[in-house]
Formats: C-alpha cells, structure tokens, sequence
C-alpha cells in the first residue's frame, strides 16, 4: 500500500510517500513563503523524484492540527482534492500524534507533545508509550499543563512548545528533532488503517483546539 502523506500545521511544509510502514522519500521545505504556494509544487516534486504517480496512491494521510490555522486549512483542502479526484480513503492525523513519533527507542512511560501557540499557550497531547492518547488534547497556559502532568513520572518532551519551555520543564537536552514529519503522519495513517479507521474526504475537520486570534480579539472587544 503507498501512502501519499502531508502536514501543513507549522512553518515547515513537509511531504512524504511511503509504502505500508517505510518512508519511500520526505521532502521538507521552511522558505519563508505560503504554503499554498509551496505545497503543490513539493508534492509533484515528490512524485518526479520517485517515479510515481498520483494514481499509485492507495491511501492519504493528512495532518489536521493544531498548529497554524491557515496552514491547516490549506493542508486540508488539497488533500480533499486530490482524494475526491483518486477517490481513496483519508486517515486525519494529529499534529500532536505525529510529533510523539519521533520519540523512538527511549525508555520512558510517558511522551508528551507541546507545539507553542505563543504567550505561554501550548497545545499538549498526552500518550503512554505505545503512541495511545491518555488526555484529550489540551490548548491551554504551559503552568496548567504541568499541574496536569504532576501525576505522570518518566516524561519525554517533544515539539517546540517544550523548546520554548525548556527551563520550566526543566529539560536538559532533546535527544530527537521536533519537526511535525509527514513520515510521521504516514505511520499513524498506516496504523490506524490496519485498525480499520479511515475517512471519506469530505468528512475531514481541522483539530484548531482554541478560536484563532481573530475571533479571540472580537470575542474580547464585544
């Protein structure tokens, strides 16, 4: 089964085709422009650079947040557009989910993923080792996550919300990188497909956890 896999939630667009559980090829690309102007191009270089084509695809797997809510947004519509158009199954992947993946042959009970939503805002996901989620997703102030996180022992961290909170966390070093990996999106994808999870395309919803800074700002000014 090949699995045409994206995550558009961060700054980094980054795009994958792997067959079952192995990455064929990932392509990365932080330019500093759009997604919506990067994104296409990077999947048809994907496919140049392997060989394939779009109708080789069996299975999409499509990263859905939280994280930047224009880059979600934009992630979701081409994978709606392009699954429509193959007619193939769908798999929703959380960012959260992905980026506990990198954490990979450490001993610990416990990972916990934190993307920065800035002002000490973190979105949290919470997950015992074998990548299950114990909590549900959180988008809240980084001092009530770790109240949340007193009654868990043998923590990793990963994400940049752990980075921006390195001191709190009181973490010494990170011994994985803290990309959102499309590879990543693929696994869980794959995983989730050999449960019998999957999705119509039309079916797929952002996972924003919290309003976007618009609606924040009229909510407050009434």
């Amino acid at each position: 089964m090949k699995i045409l896999s994206i995550s558009t939630s961060s700054n980094i667009a980054t795009v994958c085709i792997s067959e079952n559980n192995k990455c064929i090829l990932e392509l990365n690309i932080d330019n500093n422009k759009t997604h919506s102007e990067t994104l296409i191009p990077l999947i048809q270089e994907l496919f140049n650079k392997t060989n394939l084509k779009l109708s080789d695809i069996n299975l999409i797997g499509c990263d859905i947040g939280p994280g930047s809510f224009t880059g979600i947004r934009i992630g979701i519509s081409s994978i709606k557009a392009i699954a429509e158009f193959l007619n193939i199954p769908v798999i929703d992947v959380s960012s959260l989910e992905a980026l506990a993946y990198n954490v990979q042959n450490i001993n610990c009970k416990i990972i916990c993923s934190l993307i920065d939503a800035r002002n000490n805002q973190v979105y949290c996901g919470i997950f015992d080792k074998n990548y299950n989620l114990l909590e549900d997703y959180l988008a809240d102030d980084i001092n009530n996550i770790i109240n949340i996180l007193k009654k868990y022992e043998d923590i990793v961290f990963v994400g940049d919300g752990a980075i921006a909170n390195k001191e709190l966390l009181e973490i010494r070093e990170f011994q994985y990188d803290n990309v959102i990996h499309s590879k990543n999106i693929a696994k869980c994808a794959y995983s989730k497909y050999k449960n019998n999870y999957v999705k119509n395309a039309d079916l797929l919803t952002p996972l924003y956890l919290r309003k976007s800074q618009a609606e924040r700002m009229k909510q407050k000014n009434g």
